[in-house]
């Protein structure tokens, strides 16, 4: 497993009868997790100290319950800042397991960059999000293609952007289908060293277009990986969805690209400590294709 445990401003503190208790930055955040199907005791004392509780309906969604927690704050990952703010569905606009993946993405980067320093480096972010992945390259040094199709998400990347003081870092953000874009990259003859790409179990473009992972995600990763250079340096896919465990994952980034690009590429679950137990909650998988 690929355990993101380098955070500072971040924390599970326990688990317990579905539900993770979280520390983000100074507040305490209780939140549903399907993972989390066991019923250990309650011993912490930030069980007592919330500030946000998310409940569930019985119905489907649920909502907040605030107890002094502002609109907004921030926190850092290294030298990244992040805006957070509770909305639907339990988020706050970021996946703190996903930043052992910034981090392998940024070493890519950083290495390609100490080799050669005058390469232009260049990643695709698709179904980018509030855009972690998308400032951790640029961070790193690269220029990047940031692709998501809500406008509010790609306003929000922009946002974390500033706030990490990357505003003027080479971004290209574009409110677009994630299909419909790299099909165009395609007639024009773009290439990218590295693709992201986080892709929703479900969801529907701007226009309408449906998305369901486990009938196109296959077909979408052959598809953007004709947009890899020929000495491009990785790809990584991410899956929350049940049935994408990483075996296929990983046969499927073998069949991919290890035959057209050579390489290695391994999947793995992704996951998170846990404070109070010591142990790894599990927050999905990740697939990495690497030259």
């Amino acid at each position: 497993m690929w355990i993101a445990d380098q955070w500072k401003d971040y924390e599970v503190i326990d688990t317990s009868n579905g539900e993770k208790l979280e520390r983000w930055g100074s507040y305490i955040l209780l939140r549903p997790d399907p993972q989390v199907i066991w019923n250990t005791p309650r011993k912490a004392k930030e069980w007592k100290r919330l500030n946000g509780h998310y409940h569930r309906s019985s119905k489907g969604g649920g909502e907040w319950e605030f107890f002094d927690l502002p609109k907004e704050w921030q926190v850092q990952y290294r030298d990244l800042t992040f805006r957070l703010k509770p909305f639907s569905f339990k988020h706050t606009g970021l996946f703190p397991e996903q930043a052992v993946n910034w981090d392998w993405c940024r070493e890519r980067i950083v290495s390609a960059k100490k080799e050669n320093p005058n390469r232009e480096i260049k990643v695709l972010n698709l179904f980018a999000y509030t855009g972690g992945a998308t400032i951790s390259a640029a961070a790193a040094g690269a220029k990047v293609t940031h692709v998501d199709a809500s406008k509010g998400m790609v306003t929000w990347a922009k946002e974390n952007a500033a706030a990490s003081h990357l505003e003027n870092a080479p971004i290209r953000y574009l409110v677009d289908d994630c299909v419909k874009f790299v099909e165009r990259e395609i007639r024009r003859g773009n290439t990218y060293d590295g693709i992201i790409m986080d892709p929703p179990s479900y969801g529907r473009g701007p226009k309408g277009e449906i998305w369901k992972i486990e009938d196109s995600v296959f077909s979408f990763m052959q598809l953007a990986a004709q947009l890899l250079s020929e000495d491009a340096l990785f790809y990584l896919i991410n899956s929350y969805t049940t049935g994408l465990q990483p075996a296929v994952l990983s046969y499927m980034l073998s069949t991919v690209l290890k035959t057209r690009h050579g390489g290695s590429a391994e999947a793995e679950e992704i996951g998170l400590p846990v404070r109070e137990s010591g142990l790894v909650l599990p927050c999905g998988a990740s697939g990495r294709w690497s030259r």
